[in-house]
């Protein structure tokens, strides 16, 4: 009974994780890595702060890209 309870507990908490990474946009490096590493293994992958510069750069260019409150 308490490790179906610990189960629960943690595949919710795995859930709520998710859907916040999702949320926030945290996710999209992990998916652009990944792409860019299945596609083309020899291709430079940027760090985490260029992708997120580029990101916003590019969501402040075109405002249809994002909607960006801050």
């Amino acid at each position: 009974m308490r490790s179906a309870l610990v189960r629960a507990a943690r595949r919710t908490a795995e859930g709520v994780r998710w859907y916040m990474r999702e949320l926030t946009g945290e996710s999209a490096y992990d998916r652009y890595t990944a792409h860019v590493r299945a596609h083309d293994p020899e291709a430079p992958v940027p760090s985490r702060r260029e992708f997120e510069r580029a990101r916003t750069d590019r969501q402040d260019s075109d405002p249809r890209q994002g909607f960006r409150c801050c």
